[in-house]
């Protein structure tokens, strides 16, 4: 078991022996050959050989010389992998395998629910409440009034974090799921709020304004529901994409919080004043069993699990480390960390129990595997929270919640990887690589504007040459050096033969996949891990 934070080891991976001490494995320059024609203006590419792998480096040519060689990783050196002794750490639980059967299971679910509650505000309606002035407006006003209110129910089960479904699909797909049935609920509650009111205002022969001050101010709980339906706008509204560019995450988080008092205030609504439980005894039953069990699923999963997870791990901050230029790695310190199953490529929501960061979670991916007593994650210093957490101190406490995420392992086709990461999206990256079975063949491209800003480079070398694998790295400016389908192609020539695992800016991650595409790369073989909320 490591006693030093500092020296976080390196795990072979799944069936691959450490490096024996009597050989250790060095990065060292080799002379370069002469590059090929690349069609990138003022760029150069030395090739560096590693034991057992092959690096190559496309650079911008600075001051007409080379690339400035890896470190080179010994036991006393800055680098926090030691590639030259065999590893005695005790390792992690292995991450749950998905089941993909869950998610069909949930969906028909979903989808006998969704018609269950529109057959019973149907079977509800009397031939004499249809035939009445605006029988019909009312009608329908009830019947787009549950529909909006059962697919919420499904949003809050989609973010409800339930493991078995996370596993199956992904945080990243689900959230997807979210924000593309968002607008239903909206729009149909809007029409339940008009029909009503049009309805009820041809059944009193007054006009639709005066109508709706009676609701507000005669009917039980109608003001307040109304005030929850505001706060379902504001929830949908801060969820477009351009809104959430200009927020901070710490906005758009608070934001999204309310929409539990916005649930609870539409539940109250329907109960008190909802006219198809009225005589339906049934239909009220099954409708308070529908919210009872989807708060259940939100306070057993994101609330109770988390707290017992966290009152056995019991983290705490052991050192903060600058990485590269405005990137910190955290390393904690836990109990029973052999106990905590996860992925590499799986993300924690992290806590900070410190002044001014206890009251918001983030997600950061872990950026290698657990190596009980410690676990790591690596942050760019972009929000407030991220930029914060360079100055924790060692003891503070730290809270998580998770593993999340589907971009794992688990999800490729074929024994081929490519792992393709810019900025600080190559440190799901480095933890996934740590992951892969053994008998799989690795390539590695990474992306950054200077080689300083290569996040763990010399652990993603070293991991990558225990496989024998390659590892390409391509640095500078993008508009001198493009990554386009061109470069991609010159790197990976097999690449359509290959699952690729991309991760980065939004912009990088969208135009990697575009390119593989062109390269031949199936849709299902290509997996995202997103880094925007």
């Amino acid at each position: 078991m490591p006693s030093d934070p500092q020296r976080y080891p390196l795990r072979p991976a799944q069936g691959v022996p450490a490096a024996p001490e009597s050989s250790p494995s060095t990065v060292s320059s080799a002379s370069p050959r002469s590059p090929p024609q690349t069609g990138m203006a003022n760029a150069e590419e030395p090739i560096r050989g590693l034991t057992g792998c092959v690096q190559t480096t496309l650079s911008v040519a600075r001051d007409g010389g080379p690339m400035p060689p890896a470190k080179q990783m010994t036991p006393g050196g800055g680098a926090v992998l030691s590639a030259t002794s065999p590893v005695t750490a005790s390792r992690a639980r292995p991450g749950h395998t998905p089941r993909p059967w869950v998610a069909d299971i949930c969906a028909a679910l979903a989808g006998l629910g969704f018609g269950a509650t529109l057959a019973l505000v149907i079977t509800g309606e009397t031939r004499g409440a249809l035939a009445a002035p605006g029988g019909w407006l009312i009608a329908g006003g009830r019947l787009a009034g549950f529909a909006g209110a059962y697919l919420m129910l499904v949003m809050v089960v989609l973010i409800a974090r339930l493991p078995w479904l996370e596993r199956a699909v992904g945080q990243v797909r689900l959230v997807r799921w979210h924000r593309r049935m968002g607008p239903w609920p909206i729009g149909l509650i809007a029409a339940h709020v008009v029909l009503i009111t049009l309805g009820y205002a041809q059944l009193s022969k007054v006009g639709a304004l005066h109508q709706l001050w009676v609701f507000l101010t005669s009917y039980p709980d109608v003001l307040a529901a109304s005030v929850g339906f505001g706060l379902f706008v504001l929830a949908g509204v801060t969820s477009v994409r351009i809104a959430r560019r200009h927020l901070k995450y710490e906005t758009w988080w608070i934001v999204h919080l309310y929409m539990y008092l916005a649930l609870a205030l539409a539940f109250a609504h329907q109960i008190v004043t909802g006219g198809s439980f009225v005589g339906h005894p049934l239909t009220r039953a099954i409708w308070i069993a529908a919210w009872i069990s989807t708060a259940g699923m939100v306070i057993a999963f994101r609330v109770i699990q988390p707290i017992g997870r966290n009152l056995r791990h019991r983290l705490r901050v052991a050192t903060v480390r600058e990485e590269a230029p405005g990137v910190f790695s955290i390393i904690c310190s836990g109990r029973h960390l052999d106990r905590l199953a996860v992925s590499g490529g799986q993300f924690f929501q992290w806590r900070f129990l410190t002044k001014g960061l206890w009251w918001h979670a983030h997600p950061y991916s872990l950026s290698a595997l657990p190596h009980p007593p410690y676990i790591r994650v690596t942050v760019k210093a972009l929000g407030d929270q991220s930029a914060a957490v360079a100055h924790l101190k060692p003891g503070t406490r730290v809270a998580i919640e998770g593993p999340y995420g589907a971009f794992t392992h688990h999800a490729r086709t074929s024994d081929r990887v490519v792992l393709i990461g810019a900025g600080v999206g190559i440190t799901p990256l480095r933890a996934l690589l740590e992951d892969l079975p053994a008998p799989i063949e690795v390539t590695v491209v990474v992306r950054a504007s200077t080689p300083e800003d290569i996040v763990h480079r010399d652990e993603m070398a070293a991991l990558v040459d225990q496989r024998g694998g390659r590892f390409h790295e391509v640095s500078g400016s993008r508009h001198k050096v493009r990554f386009d389908a061109l470069t991609l192609g010159r790197l990976v020539p097999d690449l359509a033969n290959c699952d690729v695992y991309v991760c980065g800016p939004d912009g990088f991650s969208k135009g990697v996949a575009a390119a593989a595409l062109r390269l031949g790369v199936h849709r299902d073989q290509i997996h995202e891990e997103a880094f925007a909320f």
